[in-house]
């Protein structure tokens, strides 16, 4: 499940907020081994997903670098690279 975090600091263009709730979602669902959480932890489950986007945004928000933002473009195309040669064996 976590193949699905990215880095999500120091990105052209910026993170959005979708993002930062589906890293957060992803984050909740690692932690606690469910991908979708009972009717009796389903209102503790969104607000720990709740809370985990609040902190995120807070990080990146305070998160100083001097290095230029890294190309979305740029990265995705090393991804799509690093699978191909993962899943062509």
């Amino acid at each position: 499940m976590c193949r699905n975090i990215r880095v999500l600091h120091n990105l052209d263009p910026a993170t959005t907020p979708d993002e930062v709730e589906a890293a957060a979602l992803q984050f909740v669902r690692k932690v606690s081994g469910s991908v979708k959480p009972s009717q009796a932890n389903q209102a503790a489950f969104d607000r720990a997903v709740a809370e985990i986007a609040h902190t995120t945004r807070h990080l990146l928000e305070d998160l100083v670098t001097s290095a230029p933002p890294r190309d979305r473009e740029v990265l995705a195309a090393r991804a799509r690279e690093k699978a191909a040669a993962r899943y062509a064996r």
